[in-house]
């Protein structure tokens, strides 16, 4: 690669300043950089090649929930932002871009940006003094170089191993399958989404590449004594295309980065409750007998389970998997299966991937109507190693491509009664250098957007479901992608490992999920691959999952042995205690689910989040908050019956959910855990609202002279006009002469709420008699 070291100023582009980027003042350029004040709180940094784009559109980009075509946004498209008036000045060799709230100071010898916000005399973010800039005119190669301290804090990826903080670890962007990963170590996992937070004493901000080929990100791994500290990315392809995210807090930076990719899907209430699936089930010669079988255990255990997803093998013929096609020795009436899980309270989802194998049945309709990858040399399509062998995969860029897949989607799933479909599989590892991809009518290299599929083919399903039930919300799953998947609905952690280990790092993974703008997020319960888990281990599995907006018992075992809450009789109990919490739950976690759709925020989310000014509190990676009132300290060690967990300092304290203890907050505690009681705490002056049988109930937590304060989201649960329909409730406490009342005002709820005080003498609600 050759360094960009020396720019030279050739004016306004609109509101934009343009440079030209050299190796030295005599060179001739190589590149025009492009600087732009998009938003008060985003910069944009576009590098162009003298001979144009890479790759002139993406997907991921869409302010404020415009939503782009599956042919892409351009990346010169700048709608949807304020693109607020600029001013521009030079003196002694730098360039000032400056716009309400944000400014761009572009030193043109040695070339670099420093980014401020209005009214700090510190940069928040500054390029690295030395070659911040590097292209390479033969691979496409480039990489963009900023200048770290060593007292900044890192977060972001997406699905990434390891810690919450991930200073100093270097990342790959690319994705595979990596089934039974370790949740510490491996990399890469599933998705690429080159999107990190960095956090520290000049405050928050955040870096998002706009860029879907293979790179990586170097968050201080690389130490060059040349260079002094500096994070870095890469891209082995593609454009250089970046947004700055100015904060200062890691929340703003996070909901800014939510808005500027489309935000959050705001699924159906029926997909906060338990769900189960294992490969086991639907492989079996006798599939449909052991769903029967499925739906009896639940009752008999008195287990509620909202949802069954069908693993592929409802596809397959002999060992191998077909997608769109129906087993039917397996299922000889698909149609009275999905109606015997509905009946059940199930609604069916089922499993679809887009690899057709070498002999799919329809593999010579696919070809003659070249919906497939391409080998761009051959002509033919691009062969790619897959589950049960060679197969060539759907090219969602092509329009043909879709509407098969729309129709298969549609034919052979909803039309059998199937709720909802599970994109998996779907990294799309064709590794054939020649591969193409239709772009609707304006191909390129499949190497600069294998995500993009994933998230096509998540969109179109997404859209399908939504034309076949347009009335109603509709629920997708995807395990692969880019940034830009959640605003079509739901992801997960992948094919985890059954261990004490990916307890502790599936919480930290989720956690940087959130904090990357996937909100609707959970981990496979019991672990997915590896060995079955004991009664423990099960149950605490349970636990941890039990309050995370996804909760599917998921696996896959060599045994034969599927995860199901009863596999272990001793137990059941405590494993139906955990999910029983979950349900009664269900309204204040929908209510967050609604927040997270509506306002960017998400509903799991790390104790800096909520609690930035305790340092302690930050530092927490073993615990983590469940919307503004609950925290939640899942047992992650083998053998413990208590928890040490840290409670942040909060007016009033906390209080144990289970048993209404009251602690003091900024102190650590140790509390009771045995197998069943998932550690939960209600903050001081929380108001939060559960169900049972019996109908709502808001319980009020505390008495702190402010009062309290809770909110309620009502709707049907899947209407798709939720912004509409749907209604708010809040909930207030107040002092009055004899105690405290709570307050309920703002929509109408169906049927009447109680109220329930855990440190609060003398609660009634408003109206009610003493």
């Amino acid at each position: 690669m050759k360094a960009l070291t020396h720019g030279r100023f050739r004016g306004l582009d609109g509101q934009a300043a343009l440079f030209d980027l050299a190796t030295g003042p005599a060179a001739a350029p190589l590149a025009t950089l492009r600087v732009a004040i998009l938003e008060s709180d985003i910069g944009r940094v576009t590098l162009r090649q003298q001979d144009g784009y890479r790759l002139d559109r993406g997907w991921a980009i869409a302010p404020g929930r415009t939503e782009p075509p599956f042919e892409g946004r351009l990346r010169d498209d700048f709608s949807g932002f304020a693109n607020p008036a600029s001013t521009v000045s030079e003196a002694g060799g730098i360039v000032t871009l400056a716009a309400a709230g944000l400014s761009a100071q572009v030193q043109l010898d040695p070339f670099g940006i420093a980014w401020y916000r209005d009214g700090e005399d510190r940069p928040l973010l500054r390029d690295r003094p030395t070659q911040a800039y590097l292209l390479s005119r033969k691979t496409g190669a480039s990489l963009h170089a900023m200048e770290r301290h060593d007292d900044e804090r890192h977060y972001g990826l997406g699905d990434k191993a390891g810690p919450l903080d991930r200073t100093g670890r270097r990342f790959a962007i690319d994705a595979v399958d990596p089934c039974g990963y370790d949740a510490e170590l491996s990399d890469p996992l599933y998705k690429m989404l080159p999107f990190f937070i960095v956090d520290g004493p000049r405050g928050a901000h955040g870096v998002f590449y706009d860029n879907l080929a293979l790179g990586s990100v170097d968050l201080g791994c690389t130490i060059d004594n040349y260079h002094g500290l500096f994070r870095s990315y890469r891209a082995e392809d593609g454009d250089l295309d970046y947004y700055v995210l100015a904060g200062p807090t890691v929340p703003e930076v996070t909901r800014r980065f939510s808005w500027l990719t489309g935000g959050q899907a705001f699924a159906p209430r029926w997909t906060l409750g338990f769900a189960m699936t294992t490969m086991t089930i639907a492989d079996a010669p006798d599939a449909d007998a052991r769903i029967t079988g499925f739906i009896e255990d639940c009752r008999r255990y008195g287990i509620r389970c909202d949802s069954f997803h069908f693993g592929s093998g409802y596809t397959s013929i002999g060992d191998r998997r077909y997608v769109f096609n129906w087993n039917r020795e397996k299922f000889p009436d698909p149609s009275a299966t999905m109606a015997r899980l509905k009946a059940a309270g199930m609604q069916p989802v089922t499993n679809i991937k887009p690899c057709l194998l070498d002999d799919h049945p329809r593999l010579a309709e696919a070809r003659a109507s070249g919906i497939l990858v391409a080998d761009g040399e051959t002509g033919d399509p691009a062969v790619a190693q897959f589950w049960d062998g060679l197969g060539f995969h759907v090219d969602f860029t092509n329009p043909k491509g879709r509407q098969w897949w729309a129709d298969g989607i549609r034919d052979a799933l909803l039309a059998y009664g199937v709720t909802a479909v599970w994109s998996d599989n779907n990294e799309y590892e064709i590794w054939d250098e020649d591969a193409v991809c239709d772009g609707d009518g304006r191909p390129f290299p499949q190497g600069l957007a294998r995500p993009a599929q994933a998230l096509l083919m998540h969109k179109l399903a997404y859209e399908t479901q939504a034309a076949q039930a347009p009335d109603k919300r509709p629920y997708t799953i995807t395990r692969a992608g880019s940034a830009g998947i959640a605003r079509y609905g739901q992801t997960w952690s992948g094919d985890n490992e059954t261990s004490w280990k990916t307890l502790r790092y599936n919480l930290t993974q989720g956690l940087n999920m959130s904090l990357s703008g996937l909100y609707n997020i959970g981990h496979d319960v019991g672990g997915f691959h590896g060995p079955s888990p004991g009664p423990e281990l099960l149950c605490r599995f349970v636990e941890f999952c039990a309050l995370w907006p996804r909760m599917v018992m998921n696996s896959w075992k060599t045994s034969g042995i599927v995860n199901t809450p009863w596999m272990h009789p001793g137990v059941v109990p405590q494993v139906r205690s955990a999910m029983n919490l979950r349900h009664s739950l269900i309204p204040y976690l929908y209510t967050q689910m609604w927040r997270a759709a509506a306002e960017d925020v998400p509903a799991v989310r790390p104790l800096l989040w909520d609690f930035a000014s305790d340092a302690t509190a930050g530092a927490v990676e073993d615990a983590f908050m469940l919307g503004p009132d609950l925290l939640v300290a899942p047992v992650l060690e083998e053998g413990a019956t208590t928890r040490e967990i840290y409670l942040p300092t909060h007016p009033g304290g906390w209080y144990d959910w289970h048993d209404g203890t009251p602690f003091e907050g900024g102190r650590t505690i140790t509390v009771a855990a045995p197998l069943g009681r998932l550690p939960l705490f209600a903050r001081a002056g929380a108001i939060v609202p559960v169900e049972d049988k019996e109908g709502l109930t808001a319980i009020a937590f505390g008495a702190p002279d402010h009062g309290g304060f809770g909110l309620l989201y009502v709707d049907d649960g899947e209407a798709a006009d939720w912004r509409k329909t749907g209604t708010t409730i809040e909930l207030r406490l107040r002092p009055d002469d004899t105690g405290f009342v709570l307050d309920v005002s703002g929509g109408k709820l169906a049927a009447p709420i109680r109220a329930r005080g855990v440190g609060v003498p003398n609660l009634r609600l408003a109206g009610t008699a003493e």
